[in-house]
């Protein structure tokens, strides 16, 4: 169930996840929020390459939550969350966006 995450009650860590894409981190899976009972991890993925369910790095994903919270976890959402853009190194152009990132919202149990 994939809900977006541009909504007002996600705008708190989808800013903060904002700020890490657009420092140019290259990570393809990122703790993006964390707390003491759960966090977001965000990864990259490529529609035409198996979308966010098919992406290599959901495995990681699921992987770092599940390292976070050893006695299980609820997933609370999932959505794709605004990706980043990249830096044009010719002037007066605008970057690309190089990449889309899925986010997994979670509560340790």
């Amino acid at each position: 169930m994939g809900l977006r995450f541009l909504n007002r009650t996600m705008v708190p860590w989808l800013g903060a996840a904002t700020i890490v894409f657009a420092s140019g981190c290259s990570d393809a899976v990122q703790m993006t929020q964390e707390t003491t009972t759960g966090g977001v991890v965000t990864y990259l993925f490529k529609q035409d390459r198996g979308g966010p369910m098919g992406s290599p790095h959901r495995r990681d994903a699921l992987r770092m939550i599940e390292k976070k919270c050893p006695e299980g976890y609820t997933v609370v959402r999932d959505g794709e969350v605004k990706g980043y853009a990249s830096m044009s190194s010719v002037e007066g152009e605008e970057g690309d966006i190089t990449g889309r990132r899925w986010g997994i919202q979670f509560r340790c149990k």
